[in-house]
């Protein structure tokens, strides 16, 4: 679908001649060349990290509870087997559930990323803005996520100009 967006931009550029400004940024290289996004991208992985350990210890307790269970099934009576299946399976949601709650759409990974890498993003597109109305550009692409760029003249790739209007040296 980008690819189709792209070339439909292409073919736009190419029938209404010079007359469009463009340019091509790439935000990945942007916010990696800010210091407050490497900060923040290391606490989020240090926070993914501590929560990854935590559901790990959780999925080898309640892998050892199956081991267990599964030696000591044929001594168990059907009531005892029931109860501790039940248990397993309780154990076994809790681990599923703290994976989602952790790591799942909109789960705290999803809102910390959001807290601490949201407004690094909201100032570069601020940037980008400034720079655009500032040079008259029509449209600027960014070449980082998804869209892709068989070619682009280097002159075009404004990427640099961003960083030092947010006075981030390269």
């Amino acid at each position: 679908m980008n690819k189709i967006v792209l070339l439909i931009c292409l073919l736009v550029l190419g029938y209404t001649g010079y007359s469009q400004r463009y340019a091509i940024i790439d935000t990945k290289y942007i916010l990696n060349k800010i210091p407050e996004y490497k900060q923040a991208e290391q606490k989020l992985q240090q926070t993914s990290d501590l929560w990854q350990k935590e559901i790990d210890a959780k999925q080898a307790a309640l892998e050892k509870l199956y081991k267990d269970y599964e030696a000591e099934k044929v001594m168990l009576s059907p009531e005892l087997q029931k109860k501790r299946e039940d248990e397993l399976y309780n154990r076994e949601k809790e681990v599923r559930d703290l994976q989602r709650k952790r790591f799942g759409y909109e789960g705290d990974l999803f809102k910390e990323r959001q807290k601490l890498v949201k407004p690094l993003q909201d100032k570069v597109y601020n940037a980008v803005q400034k720079l655009a109305v500032a040079r008259g550009y029509d449209f600027i692409l960014d070449k980082s996520e998804g869209i892709t760029v068989i070619f682009a003249d280097p002159k075009l790739d404004k990427s640099d100009d961003i960083l030092r209007d947010l006075g981030v040296k390269n």
